[in-house]
């Protein structure tokens, strides 16, 4: 029987090859440590589930590793694979284009007075929506009113105190509800671009869905009054509403173009002379 040469022995391919095993223990691990320290700030059995996990994770990573590393055997092809192209020539972008190289999105944003325009119009539909609710209640009016500032006034606890107009109540109520309106409608100018397909999807329902369930989870802290008295369904309705309404808005404003279409030393306002002769010669085109 023939023997090969040193060189043939060289060049010849093996069928298999041993690499590392992969392993999902360390995923194990780290998980396991988040929920211990999660657990800190919620409950103990939280702790006791990460511990558990943790430990788990740590037995089988050492198990993978010690006393021999796991191996795994996969097939080696010993066909060499062509690198084929289908683009020979290096493509020269310009400094201004439409199609952006390895651009950041959204490309183009709302302004600023977008997201106060749709705060404004939301804030209104949900004040009316309160009174709405106020008058179906037979409250009144004043009853919604009074009772987003109940937390400032913890005296006027009965529903014929808080049912009847106090000027102190009315002014810092607008307040919270503008400042409040204002913040949400930026937040929403601010989302709705990178969300372009489904904007009042996003605004009217899941956005107002979070919102709630985050201030139902916390309103017995802020303001207790609040907590005992509100109608959820009432409140869920208004948020929807002010979605609804913030979310056109917003979305039917004029986008403004972002500046990451310029090079960087023209963003940076460093002199460039090549860029910003180009750029003067653009803006001096009829």
């Amino acid at each position: 029987m023939a023997s090969q040469s040193p060189m043939e022995t060289l060049h010849t391919t093996p069928a298999t090859m041993q690499l590392p095993a992969p392993t999902v223990w360390p995923i194990v691990l780290a998980f396991g440590l988040t929920l211990i320290f999660a657990g800190l700030v919620t409950s103990i059995s939280v702790s006791i589930l990460g511990a558990v996990l943790a430990l788990a994770g740590t037995v089988g990573w050492f198990r993978d590793i010690l006393p021999h590393e796991a191996h795994e055997t996969v097939p080696v092809s010993d066909k060499a694979e062509p690198i084929i192209t289908t683009r020979p020539e290096v493509a020269r972008v310009g400094w201004i284009t439409h199609e952006l190289n390895r651009s950041r999105l959204p490309l183009e944003i709302y302004p600023v007075s977008a997201g106060i325009k749709g705060g404004l119009a939301g804030s209104v539909v949900m004040a009316v929506l309160a009174m709405i609710y106020g008058i179906a209640t037979e409250h009144g009016v004043w009853y919604p009113i009074n009772l987003l500032a109940a937390g400032f006034f913890p005296a006027r606890n009965t529903t014929g105190q808080i049912a009847v107009f106090h000027w102190d109540s009315f002014v810092i109520a607008v307040a919270v509800h503008l400042v409040t309106s204002l913040i949400v409608g930026l937040l929403y100018g601010a989302m709705l671009p990178v969300f372009p397909r489904r904007p009042i999807l996003l605004g009217g329902l899941v956005a107002p869905l979070l919102w709630s369930g985050l201030l139902h989870s916390i309103l017995g802290i802020v303001d207790p009054l609040l907590n005992q008295r509100i109608d959820w369904f009432w409140f869920v309705l208004s948020q929807v509403g002010f979605g609804i309404v913030a979310g056109i808005v917003v979305s039917r404003q004029e986008r403004v173009r972002t500046w990451q279409h310029l090079p960087l030393a023209v963003r940076a306002g460093m002199e460039a002379p090549g860029a910003m002769d180009d750029r003067n010669s653009e803006d001096r085109r009829p």
